[in-house]
């Protein structure tokens, strides 16, 4: 007998949650299970580099330096004066005036925030607000990947996190609907009742009242009030609907940013409702914003499938060479849902999957596996590659496309019958360049479907004069190799090869190597949104769109959304649970693909 071992890299996106390295360490290739590490305390990037000397001691030079993101500003004052001179020019330094008193504070149990040794001085402290605090999206999500995050040490030791809505509410009101939705990992319960009080010691409400002027400088007050002066940074996530983005983000930045080290702004999917609205968007956005500090978050992207893109790709010789049209026939993107829960919601009103899936998770992961080598695993670098896919990307024409749209159940037939809006979108797509000319990229996305399901399935050419075809059968698609890279139903990566079966004779079977990760890693794997959080703290953008790749994926799919738009195309209805339109599957076959329908 012969024994045949695959040895393939796997993602770190898999490992042991929560141990502190650097943020790199997820791309490192490791023996045995991997370990997904990040820096302990964020905002590592931004340093004050002075220490105040004792009062009692003449100091003839200062330098007191605030780094931001991209490398730093130093400003330098020297002189030969009083310390309560130095003191005065270091406040200076900071923004603070002390002729101006603070606002008045209510009296409350605030958590100051702690300098009193050398290395909190050093370490800047964080401030994270979450906008829109009272909605699903923060209640479920944000809120509790905060809280992993703080219970697991990522968060620095000087940590607040802020609520800001328009409810009127107090602190314990807050801290009451974000308990309700607080748990600890099955692998992390020590101390679990303790640090579950820390943090929601740690947070505080903002009542935005009728002006978000006046509500952001009420929550800049806050912030600063618990700060102190010393070095301070701070992120903002925005959980507001599109409508409602510039009507938030424009008085947040006049109003709330600190002066006192970086700041970061998240925002929440779908990024405009045409290639014009969002144009509007990001150049209001980036009038007020630099691009460094916009994180366009899509929580699909932090899943590990995504992070195994690359490291699968780049860091495994097997891989490379035939990762282009010399040997891959097509290649399959395939995202479904088989909850109908979100239906009555967005996708019957203005979003449609289009826009909220295909837009952003669809390309950016067509993006990731058809990009060439980036420079480094520099963020900048990787979306310098990922923009030249997107814009390489035919625009989809729409006789290659299947729209569906899930039966309503509801019993409010005339409040859905007149929406065209699809929950179902597959389509062929094609990458005009060197390397993919001529493969076709079939997506298939769709909600209320049979199963949850979410892969990227490679298919590569027959065998040129395969001596084994008499064995194989007239039907060589069945035995074409596969590469499968699987995130649900559950994580795995599978290879599908032609091997002999045992005994007499010569009969071929098409098997699969796997690599299955519940059995390779005894570990519970973090949520997609502790991961991307993660990254806005580290700094790390490259699963984050930035503005010219925006615009690029709009300008793929505006063709289609206009044809929609203008002609309001009927979707093909289909039922919940199904496996969706199938006029899917004629268009696979003009393409020269086959479904798989493993569902």
């Amino acid at each position: 007998m012969v024994t045949v071992v695959l040895a393939v890299t796997a993602s770190a996106a898999p490992a042991p949650p929560f141990r502190p390295s650097l943020a790199a360490a997820r791309f490192s290739p490791v023996a045995g299970p991997a370990v997904r590490c990040k820096t302990q305390a964020c905002g590592l990037r931004c340093w004050i580099a002075a220490k105040v000397a004792p009062l009692n001691v003449k100091i003839t030079s200062r330098n007191v330096e605030l780094a931001d993101e991209s490398g730093g500003e130093t400003a330098n004052t020297s002189s030969d004066t009083s310390d309560s001179s130095i003191n005065e020019k270091i406040s200076m330094h900071l923004g603070v005036n002390h002729s101006e008193a603070d606002p008045p504070m209510q009296k409350e149990d605030l958590v100051l925030f702690d300098h009193s040794d050398d290395h909190s001085e050093s370490v800047p402290s964080l401030c994270i607000a979450v906008i829109g605090a009272t909605g699903e999206l923060a209640r479920t999500k944000v809120f509790p990947a905060l809280f992993a995050l703080y219970y697991s040490g990522f968060l620095p030791r000087n940590v607040a996190i802020f609520g800001y809505s328009r409810k009127t509410l107090a602190d314990e009101d807050l801290r009451s609907i974000i308990e309700a939705n607080l748990t600890c990992r099955v692998d992390h319960h020590e101390n679990c009742e303790e640090k579950l009080k820390e943090f929601l010691k740690r947070t505080y409400y903002i009542d935005a009242g009728h002006d978000n002027k006046d509500g952001m400088e009420r929550l800049n007050s806050k912030m600063a009030h618990i700060e102190g002066t010393h070095a301070a940074n701070r992120i903002f996530y925005l959980a507001v609907p599109q409508e409602a983005l510039l009507d938030v983000a424009l008085p947040l930045a006049n109003s709330a940013q600190t002066k006192h080290g970086w700041n970061r702004i998240i925002i929440e999917k779908p990024f405009g409702f045409t290639s014009l609205s969002s144009q509007r968007d990001t150049e209001s956005l980036l009038s007020r914003f630099e691009e460094k500090q916009i994180y366009r978050i899509d929580h699909l992207l932090g899943k590990d499938l995504i992070e195994n893109l690359t490291v699968l790709r780049f860091s495994n010789l097997v891989f490379e060479p035939l990762w282009s049209r010399t040997y891959i026939r097509n290649v399959q993107v395939i995202f479904s849902e088989e909850t109908a829960t979100e239906i009555q919601g967005r996708y019957f009103g203005n979003y449609g999957i289009i826009r909220d899936i295909v837009h952003s998770h669809i390309l950016q992961t067509i993006a990731l596996f058809a990009m060439e080598p980036p420079v480094s695993l520099d963020g900048e670098d990787i979306r310098d590659e990922k923009v030249k896919v997107l814009r390489s990307i035919r625009k989809v024409d729409f006789e290659d496309v299947v729209l569906g749209q899930l039966k309503d159940t509801s019993g409010k037939v005339d409040r859905h019958t007149k929406s065209m809006t699809p929950t179902y979108f597959a389509a062929a797509m094609y990458i005009d360049n060197a390397r993919w000319d001529g493969v076709p990229f079939l997506i298939k996305t769709g909600m209320g479907l049979m199963k949850n399901r979410a892969e990227i399935r490679i298919q590569f050419r027959h065998v040129p004069g395969n001596i084994y075809r008499e064995r194989i059968g007239h039907d060589i698609d069945l035995d074409t190799n596969e590469l499968v890279l699987r995130d649900l139903p559950e994580e795995a990566i599978l290879l599908k090869v032609n091997n002999k079966v045992p005994g007499l004779g010569l009969q071929l079977d098409a098997s699969e190597l796997n690599l299955l990760y519940r059995d390779r890693y005894d570990v519970e794997v973090p949520g997609s949104y502790e991961h991307l959080l993660l990254d806005v703290l580290d700094g790390d953008n490259h699963l984050f769109m930035r503005s010219d790749e925006l615009a690029a994926a709009w300008n793929v799919l505006a063709p289609v959304i206009h044809e929609i738009d203008q002609n309001r195309v009927a979707p093909e209805l289909y039922e919940a649970g199904d496996k969706g339109p199938v006029n899917a599957y004629y268009l696979a076959a003009k393409h020269g693909v086959r479904w798989d329908d493993d569902w």
